[in-house]
């Protein structure tokens, strides 16, 4: 695509009581500006979810821009669920490819502990679709547990063969300083875990967080000139599928997962055999589940086997290594500020900077943001090399 990362920004991830969407979107953006060597872009991009329903607030590029100082700027908020950090991302990398900028600043940021209780649910709620599932009192997390419970009763799969995924996103999560929960799951922890919606416990289902993640983009020819280790964007897709379950003809098959997945890989010219690391979506273990089968890395009713050993294979020094800074289960889940933690992430990963959650011979990562449950998916396919 021609388009490198030069910067990247985190803010640690949990309840900022204290702290509005601006101050921590500006957090990240200075991080990531910094670490770029820049004080300057052409342009801003903000992921973000739900600040019109948690905080009263839109227009988060004016908003951020002014937190920042660039005044004068394009910028404008890119929302598509909890996949709008990973939108905001696509937004960038296309605003950059095309040549209309030379840089921009993509942040991803969201502020729930200001809205609790019923009211966060309700909040969330608008993810799903209106007229015939949240009118009906459904739930993001009602409706994962419908799709897991439908799998166990599909392919005979029981709670337990679902465990290594959040054992592994908090085995990684317990060395990540910006982690929401550092605490490892024991051995059976996860199925005795108080329920949320059944079989959806507490130790399945990622918590909501407040947090904001940046991104600095460049035209590839700059960006050996700005940094010593520019990570390149080689792929990047975005594939939507029907909001409402009820309209899939397979809930169980997430085809918005496949179509992003090959043509992002496409684009790179890579196949998934190329792919070192993979940043997920994992809000829930069961959308892990058909996330890998329907990426080709697991037969109908197979996925589940990623989590087998307490998910030795997957982890850092595993296969393929999946969640390597926790995940959304044990980093925590600032919803539309995802996409980009999952990026900034791997690029760490790349740039070989990722200290205690460095995977080794890391040279090409597949980040992977998904918004409602598989509604919006956004892929993008980075590499140490630019290929």
């Amino acid at each position: 695509m021609d388009v490198a990362i030069v910067g990247c920004g985190m803010t640690a991830v949990g309840e900022h009581w204290s702290r509005g969407i601006g101050d921590l979107a500006e957090e990240a953006g200075r991080s990531a500006l910094e670490d770029a060597g820049l004080r300057q872009v052409d342009a801003l991009f903000v992921g973000n979810a739900y600040g019109a329903t948690f905080n009263q607030q839109t227009q988060l590029g004016s908003l951020v821009a002014h937190h920042l100082g660039l005044a004068g700027i394009e910028a404008y908020t890119c929302e598509a669920g909890d996949a709008s950090g990973g939108a905001a991302l696509r937004t960038g990398c296309l605003a950059v490819a095309s040549g209309a900028v030379n840089t921009a600043l993509v942040i991803g940021v969201e502020k729930t502990t200001d809205t609790v209780g019923p009211a966060r649910v309700r909040s969330r709620g608008v993810s799903l679709d209106a007229d015939f599932e949240s009118v009906n009192g459904a739930t993001l997390t009602a409706m994962a547990g419908m799709l897991m419970r439908r799998y166990m009763y599909d392919y005979d799969v029981t709670l337990d063969q679902f465990e290594g995924f959040s054992v592994n996103a908090h085995r990684n999560g317990a060395v990540n300083p910006r982690a929401m929960y550092r605490n490892q799951l024991r051995a059976g922890a996860f199925v005795r875990a108080p329920m949320i919606a059944e079989p959806v416990s507490l130790f399945d289902s990622a918590p909501d967080a407040d947090g904001a993640a940046a991104l600095v983009l460049a035209v590839a020819d700059l960006a050996a000139d700005l940094v010593p280790q520019p990570v390149a964007v080689c792929g990047s897709a975005v594939v939507t599928d029907s909001l409402a379950l009820q309209d899939r003809q397979n809930p169980l098959q997430l085809g918005a997962v496949k179509l992003s997945t090959e043509r992002a890989l496409h684009q790179a010219g890579l196949t998934l055999s190329d792919i070192d690391l993979l940043e997920l979506h994992d809000a829930y273990t069961i959308l892990t589940t058909l996330t890998l089968e329907s990426m080709g890395l697991g037969q109908p009713g197979g996925g589940w086997k990623w989590a087998a050993d307490a998910g030795a294979r997957i982890a850092l020094d595993g296969d393929l290594p999946i969640s390597t800074f926790g995940g959304l289960k044990s980093r925590g889940n600032p919803s539309g500020a995802t996409g980009v933690y999952q990026a900034a992430e791997a690029a760490l990963q790349l740039r070989g900077q990722a200290g205690q959650n460095q995977a080794q011979g890391v040279k090409r990562a597949l980040t992977q943001s998904i918004g409602g449950l598989g509604a919006t998916v956004v892929t993008h396919i980075l590499s140490a090399i630019p290929e």
